[in-house]
């Protein structure tokens, strides 16, 4: 059945409906008809790869069915501790951070100085908390359960079963859109269901002595970006700590592990980084680009006889170069996303059949876990809108820094310097941050909150007007990331490319081949934040902060790449090669039937794939909700969605 093969875990509270909710939860097809409902008679017990982490009353508190990740626990009287994430976390380790720690504060303190990306759900005083990781990648949702009470879980979807929550037509037409800023990003696609921001805990109290009303939950913020301090040098070594004990914490002690090697800085560096952890053999998985202009495979071979000729004790290093024909071109086999069921409907599903082609070969080397360098252009490269902030405190820098970016992107003077003196509350570009204008042209200068964006021109007037209402609702309550806008921008990029990296994961969990973006490690965006802004980013030297963290761990002649691919050609021709495949999507398209698409004119669309409206509008993310609608509807039995202009449940 579709939408099964996740894994997932359920917090539940102690009380009789609680334990009852443990019996309802979704059996994965692997281990379905084998075992009866997840039980708990003592501290923890595991079934069937379920494993079931007791209240001290004895009803189940965290149900855990992992596929791909490790679940670590530890109970010291009533107060207990669970991590779930790359790797089994020592029960010394787990003690060190549990005993001592009187209150959040000090559990966060203690586990700071844990490596890796883990969802965290302790018990404290009675209190249950539960929380993800401040990149996003890891994510918090909860539910009302009428009978229950309060339930959480990392997965929506699960939540949205067991509350028989409907789906949400306005959070659908958000999804239509290539770019979902914060906060409207936390929107949940099902009603009743709320997503915890990232950064922030979720804490869910127990009923008072003598009474049996249980208070809501509450959020509690357990992170805040650093200040940008720090010089490059000493940033640069934080920085190379927190990449190799992240990819320490994924791989360390495996002995046969892959990575993807584009030819890119990021993968490159991601492939040293591994080759440090002392695996016995490391596989490098190359796609080869059709464009031959393309300079990733020369620079990925480059990496490869490089690594052949530095290593002391080399591990088997096996380079495996997949040839350009065999890549699959965008918006390729689209009924393959029916194999997961992604937490919300993400852009780069179009793209899901060349990432299982890269993921089946790299099982097919004996892979035990497979890194990528996802991430790190979002956490290293550095946007524009960073020298807003610097202005403020180096006027002279920010304009030097600026004018060299004027250069390169063709920036008219008089408008970098009208946006750069602008001075717009986050609430008021919110407002106006979808608009029936043109979208901007190359050469306007990019140093507001965000990315202004128009509908797509097939949506219809119900999407953009439940699109307009979400965004006005958020406008009244909004509030942004971090007061600084470049930072604020920094790290909504992050969150959504994290987002958008789960996809992958998923895709990994149904191959049996864990998946890794280890540059989503809080500790490697903290170190990179805490670094001063001018010596970060810079619009002459690339990257230079991953450059001069990576020094003696990657050679210096890999380190000097200052270019980057792209695959736009592979996308447009993709919409050429599998134009009837699109066009079926079209043809009893669920989106329509909600209302948000005008599927007459994506036909015609489809049968004109170079089309200038193609050019100038993307569609990958209406395809990305199509297969996603299809693939949830399918899932299992939900109450059927009535077109909504609910205000966005965002802030909540």
């Amino acid at each position: 059945m579709p939408g099964q093969l996740r894994d997932y875990f359920v917090v539940l509270p102690d009380n009789a409906a609680g334990a009852a909710v443990a019996g309802q939860l979704p059996v994965p097809e692997a281990a379905a008809g084998r075992s009866s409902a997840p039980d708990a008679t003592g501290p923890a017990r595991e079934v069937d790869g379920t494993l079931t982490v007791a209240h001290p009353s004895g009803r189940p508190w965290v149900v855990a069915r992992p596929l791909v990740r490790e679940v670590s626990h530890l109970a010291r009287g009533e107060d207990a501790l669970v991590l779930i994430g790359p790797d089994r976390v020592p029960d010394a380790v787990l003690a060190g951070i549990l005993e001592g720690a009187r209150d959040r504060t000090g559990l966060e303190r203690r586990l700071a100085r844990l490596p890796g990306l883990y969802h965290v759900v302790a018990r404290l005083s009675g209190d249950s908390w539960i929380r993800g990781t401040a990149t996003g990648l890891r994510r918090i949702y909860h539910a009302r359960h009428p009978a229950a009470g309060t339930i959480a879980s990392d997965r929506p979807a699960v939540l949205a079963r067991l509350t028989g929550a409907p789906l949400d037509d306005s959070a659908l037409a958000l999804r239509l859109l290539d770019f979902l800023p914060h906060p409207l990003s936390r929107r949940p696609v099902w009603r009743g269901v709320h997503e915890t921001g990232a950064g922030y805990g979720l804490a869910l109290p127990v009923a008072a002595p003598g009474t049996a009303a249980v208070p809501g939950p509450t959020e509690h913020r357990w992170w805040e970006p650093p200040p940008g301090e720090l010089p490059l040098a000493e940033g640069a070594r934080r920085v190379g700590e927190a990449i190799a004990a992240s990819v320490r914490a994924h791989v360390g002690g495996l002995d046969r592990i892959s990575c993807e090697l584009s030819g890119g800085l990021d993968s490159t560096v991601l492939a040293f980084a591994a080759r440090e952890t002392g695996p016995a053999s490391l596989s490098l998985l190359t796609v080869a680009a059709r464009d031959r202009y393309s300079e990733d495979e020369t620079w990925a071979r480059r990496a490869v006889e490089v690594a052949r000729n530095t290593a002391a004790r080399p591990p088997v290093l096996d380079h495996h170069v997949i040839p350009a024909a065999d890549a699959p071109y965008f918006y390729a086999d689209l009924a393959s996303t029916a194999a997961e069921l992604n937490d919300e409907p993400l852009p780069v599903a179009p793209g899901r059949a060349r990432a299982e082609l890269l993921l089946g070969r790299a099982r097919a080397t004996g892979s035990r876990y497979h890194l990528t360098g996802y991430g790190g252009d979002e956490i290293f490269l550095g946007l524009p809108h960073a020298y807003q902030d610097l202005f403020h405190g180096n006027p002279f820098t920010a304009w030097s820094h600026l004018g060299g970016l004027r250069h390169q992107l063709g920036w008219p003077l008089l408008p970098t310097l009208k946006a750069l003196l602008d001075r717009s509350a986050f609430p008021r570009w919110i407002a106006g941050a979808v608009t029936a204008a043109p979208q901007p042209v190359a050469r306007t200068p990019l140093l507001s909150w965000g990315v202004r964006q128009s509908p797509h021109p097939w949506l219809t007037e119900h999407a953009r007007t439940l699109i307009a209402e979400e965004f006005r609702a958020a406008a009244e309550h909004a509030e942004p990331i971090d007061p600084w806008r470049g930072r604020h921008v920094d790290i909504d990029g992050v969150r959504m490319g994290a987002r958008h990296f789960q996809a992958m994961e998923d895709i990994g969990m149904t191959l049996g081949l864990p998946v890794a973006a280890p540059l989503y490690d809080d500790r490697i965006l903290e170190a990179t934040l805490a670094v001063r802004l001018p010596e970060r980013i810079s619009p002459w030297r690339y990257k230079p902060l991953l450059v001069e963290a990576m020094r003696g761990v990657v050679p210096d002649a890999l380190l000097a790449r200052t270019t980057k691919d792209h695959m736009s050609s592979d996308e447009h021709q993709g919409l050429r090669e599998h134009a009837p495949e699109i066009a079926e999507l079209w043809t009893g398209s669920r989106l329509a039937e909600h209302g948000l698409v005008d599927s007459r004119h994506l036909l015609r669309l489809a049968a004109e794939p170079f089309s200038p409206v193609l050019v100038e509008h993307s569609i990958s993310s209406t395809v990305a909700g199509e297969t996603w609608l299809r693939t949830a509807e399918n899932a299992w039995p939900t109450p059927q969605s009535t077109p909504t202009t609910t205000p966005s449940e965002a802030s909540l």
